[in-house]
């Protein structure tokens, strides 16, 4: 693992490179005086979003994903050495007037500072914290699925797998009226976050909802799929969150997939839901999620953090626990 490294001089930053598999350290970066309309911003907080940043980690991005799986301000290339996140929390210290001082969130990867054009960033609604904020890359994917999706009125909804996405996905479909919203994980304990959230909770082998209108899956695992199928009623759809890179997954499809007739939809954040398109660009779709992120049910996803410094150390052992709720990244204020 590599040592932090300590920044020289006043427009020096700090960030977060995957270096091998399993392997990550702290580089130096740049965060130059803001030119004209320029910001410079200092990173408060930022997430880890454990799904792709665990393929990552683990060099398992398949190669023809390389170009369509890099994120905003990524440098380096697949698979390794990378610097890549996309949950950024941060104070505009210095650039124009009507930004200077405001909490924003922008599409970057791990970093303590960093300077960009205003166009890139969001600026944060004063009634969410920024740790929820961090929130808001995660929040987008689960909101694209619901508009994916398309639920009615009074559907019976399932969502495989109780990991950040998953928790909001079920989260965003309670909001529905007369919705029946049922959260299935095998860890018992997110039973106590559905709770929060206000949505159902089963776990695998115990009293499921049947014949449901509509089934996410987001376990990131051929079982739960194959859970999410024999959930799903005649004609009914599953829309797909999970993202395997390169791990081959194998899925019954003998049983009710064909006999139900069932539709199987993947739902990716990276484009904008298809009759949503023509009026909603990614700026505003993630200025919703952002404002969604004003619910303080939320906070029951936010109890682990680890500071920037630690990362390199600590990485393995976040990106190794499969199903784990979101992680903060949080930065030192000096």
């Amino acid at each position: 693992m590599g040592s932090p490294v300590t920044p020289d001089k006043d427009d020096a930053a700090l960030a977060l490179w995957t270096i091998g598999a399993g392997r990550a350290e702290i580089r130096p970066a740049s965060a130059p005086a803001p030119g004209v309309s320029e910001l410079r911003l200092r990173a408060l907080v930022s997430g880890i979003s454990r799904g792709t940043e665990s393929l990552v980690f683990a060099g398992l991005v398949p190669e023809s994903e390389w170009a369509r799986m890099r994120c905003p301000f990524q440098e380096g290339d697949f698979p390794f050495p990378v610097k890549y996140g996309y949950s950024m929390v941060a104070l505009a210290e210095d650039g124009p007037a009507e930004l200077r001082g405001q909490r924003v969130f922008c599409l970057h990867p791990h970093q303590t500072r960093m300077t960009l054009s205003p166009g890139v960033v969001i600026p944060i609604p004063a009634d969410v914290p920024a740790e929820r904020a961090a929130l808001a890359a995660q929040m987008e994917t689960a909101l694209n699925a619901l508009w994916d999706a398309a639920p009615r009125l009074g559907d019976r909804i399932a969502v495989v797998g109780a990991g950040s996405i998953g928790c909001l996905t079920a989260f965003l479909a309670a909001g529905i009226k007369a919705a029946e919203v049922t959260l299935i994980d095998r860890d018992q304990s997110r039973r106590a976050v559905a709770d929060a959230l206000g949505v159902g909770f089963a776990a695998p082998g115990g009293d499921l909802p049947r014949d449901c209108d509509l089934v996410f899956h987001a376990s990131g695992d051929g079982a739960g799929l194959d859970l999410a199928f024999s959930l799903a009623g005649f004609e009914a759809s599953v829309i797909e969150l999970s993202w395997y890179g390169t791990k081959p997954v194998q899925v019954g499809l003998g049983g009710a997939f064909h006999s139900q007739r069932l539709t199987l939809r993947a739902s990716q954040v990276g484009a904008v839901a298809t009759d949503r398109r023509a009026r909603w660009d990614h700026r505003r779709r993630l200025t919703l999620a952002l404002g969604l992120c004003a619910d303080p049910r939320l906070d029951i996803l936010l109890r682990a953090e680890t500071p920037f410094a630690d990362l390199p150390a600590a990485l393995p052992g976040i990106l190794g626990r499969p199903g784990a709720l979101f992680h903060l990244v949080r930065y030192p204020q000096t």
